[in-house]
């Protein structure tokens, strides 16, 4: 194998694969990606067994071949490479190494066999669609914040999606919960998706496919089966099995009839629980809310911090109510909020309370209380 490639152009596709690769392996051909020079293409996949992820870029090709080398040290020394420079990889002087030239520097890197590499299968997956990319983008990013990282319930540990019927309206709506937090999210239904299976999405796959979204605008290509999902991303794709369980029920912890409603700007909002839960404990985060008619108050105490509080004016008319979160929680959902307002729906201060992202209904996020 023998090639030219401009840095930039081999530095993004790098990107793309080199972080699926974990940085400790126990199988050593797991820590390497490979490299097939094939007419005016480079190809590079690479693979924790889990995930598969492949990028192709152009290439001036010299000679034809396929070789492994060492993902993040490749990543590590395009990276460092000047802006703008040309990077030759050659293996002419044996499978064994390739060698990295880019104006005055060479480096060797030692290379595994190519047979040892594990194929990716590329079997036909029943359901298949396009969608645009900017609503996957949606509803990856207002959802992946409340995925369980708890191992022992495994199927909380990355998005449900699947299709609903929101009226007659049909719809693609992705879920995540931690049992602390939930996350709802709607786009409309794409074209070809309406026999599509409820998947779970593992939360590595969804970090991973996030960053291929990063820089694209128009669609995606997806396909998935009850075991595997695969999506096109321009010219990378991305290939992972999905978690093996079944999401439990989640519309039951969803309340339907709270009757407290405040509506507050979303960004005001954030910023005061910011500065008061400064004081609160770094283990429990706790902050309480405390309603009357037109104000809000917020509030935090720490037996070794100290105590702070901050009066807002709300929109708000029903009975007093006192109610404590995780201010974490409240900021890793507000980060999501894109309208002026968002409005919360509450019951009593030990029930679970629903937030809105202003008048998005296809939004929903559900908070649980904690004592404070």
């Amino acid at each position: 194998m023998k090639l030219t490639i401009e840095r930039s152009a081999l530095l993004i596709s790098l990107q793309h694969v080199q972080s699926v690769v974990e940085r400790r392996n126990t199988i050593p051909i797991l820590s390497n990606v490979q490299l097939t020079a094939d007419g005016s293409e480079l190809g590079l996949m690479a693979t924790d067994m889990d995930i598969w992820v492949y990028d192709k870029t152009p290439a001036e090709i010299s000679q034809n071949g396929t070789t492994t080398a060492p993902a993040h040290m490749l990543f590590d020394i395009v990276r460092k490479l000047p802006d703008g420079s040309q990077v030759e990889l050659d293996t002419s002087d044996g499978d064994e190494q390739l060698t990295l030239r880019s104006g005055q520097s060479l480096f060797t890197l030692a290379c595994l066999p190519v047979e040892d590499f594990p194929a990716t299968s590329h079997e036909e997956l029943a359901c298949q669609f396009q969608m645009p990319a900017p609503d996957l983008r949606q509803l990856i990013d207002k959802t992946r914040f409340a995925i369980s990282t708890e191992e022992t319930r495994y199927y909380l540990n990355g998005i449900y999606l699947h299709g609903v019927s929101v009226g007659e309206v049909p719809a693609l709506r992705a879920v995540a919960t931690d049992g602390h937090r939930l996350a709802r999210v709607e786009v409309d239904l794409p074209d070809g998706a309406a026999g599509m299976p409820g998947v779970i999405l593992p939360r590595k796959a969804v970090l991973e496919l996030r960053k291929l979204l990063e820089a694209v605008g128009s669609f995606v290509e997806v396909a998935l089966s009850e075991t595997k999902i695969r999506v096109t991303v321009g010219a990378a794709v991305l290939t992972s099995k999905l978690i093996d369980g079944t999401f439990p029920d989640y519309q039951r912890v969803i309340p339907e009839g709270n009757n407290k409603i405040m509506k507050i700007d979303g960004h005001v909002f954030a910023e005061a629980v910011d500065r008061v839960s400064t004081v609160s404990s770094d283990k429990s985060r706790a902050i309480k809310l405390s309603l009357r008619s037109g104000k809000l108050v917020l509030s935090a105490n720490s037996p070794d911090r100290g105590s702070a509080s901050e009066e807002l004016p709300v929109d708000y008319d029903s009975d007093d109510i006192e109610i404590g979160f995780n201010s974490r929680y409240v900021l890793d959902m507000t980060e999501q909020i894109e309208g002026d307002s968002m409005r919360f729906e509450m019951e009593d201060g030990a029930s679970p309370t629903v937030i809105v992202d202003g008048d998005d209904l296809r939004t929903v996020y559900v908070l649980m209380p904690m004592r404070v």
